[in-house]
């Protein structure tokens, strides 16, 4: 299964790759020649498709947790200040995508969304210390009924080019579903409440919409 956000470009691709190769196969006479020709435009084409890849998820939902929103490596966990939304003190972990990792953006918790902004930027490497409020990102927060809200952010990294946030203010989203598309390379940030238990380490792979990130507080 295939992204949407990916149909023209995997379309575009095919189309070129497929005229490639009878290119190749027209004009090149050399054998060992043409078939590197064409395994190049193979090799495009399979890396187009598996970084729009969507596979199914089995999303355990519970509204006590919070799951990762994307798959990657958690590279940040600390206290920080949260200036945009929050201006205070929040529980920060980051989730590191390469480009070969899925790039879909999951919902980490059921909620209503209270919060959804786009800022343009800059494209610095997605694990530099201002990619955080300098390059192009989104902003949204998630209201959750046990828990209150809480904030995720998805940042563009140095090849990235464009975000595509599905999040409406005012809408009610589900645990796991489709929030978004990061495009070639990029990092997703949540802003927890300081004290939540989380349950993953430094440089741990998580799988988005399986991962449980942290174990929000019950109030029943």
């Amino acid at each position: 299964m295939f992204h949407k956000e990916g149909a023209k470009l995997i379309l575009i691709t095919t189309v070129i790759v497929t005229a490639w190769i009878l290119l190749a196969d027209s004009f090149i006479a050399i054998d060992w020649l043409r078939m590197v020709v064409q395994s190049i435009g193979l090799v495009l084409l399979i890396l187009v498709l598996q970084f729009f890849r969507n596979p199914k998820r089995n999303t355990h939902v519970d509204d006590t947790t919070v799951i990762a929103p994307v798959d990657g490596k958690v590279v940040v966990i600390e206290e920080v200040y949260e200036d945009e939304y929050f201006k205070d003190k929040r529980l920060q972990v980051s989730i590191f995508m390469s480009p070969i990792n899925v790039h879909v953006t999951r919902y980490a918790v059921n909620g209503k969304v209270n919060f959804s902004k786009y800022h343009p930027g800059k494209y610095l490497v997605a694990w530099h210390p201002k990619a955080s409020t300098e390059n192009e990102r989104t902003t949204v927060v998630l209201e959750n009924r046990l828990f209150g809200e809480i904030l995720y952010r998805q940042i563009a990294g140095a090849l990235a080019r464009r975000i595509v946030n599905y999040a409406k203010e005012g809408t009610q989203v589900k645990q796991g579903t489709d929030a978004g598309f990061i495009k070639f390379g990029s990092r997703v940030d949540l802003y927890l409440p300081l004290g939540t238990p989380i349950n993953v380490v430094l440089n741990q792979k998580v799988k988005g919409g399986e991962t449980v990130i942290a174990e929000l507080p019950s109030h029943e």
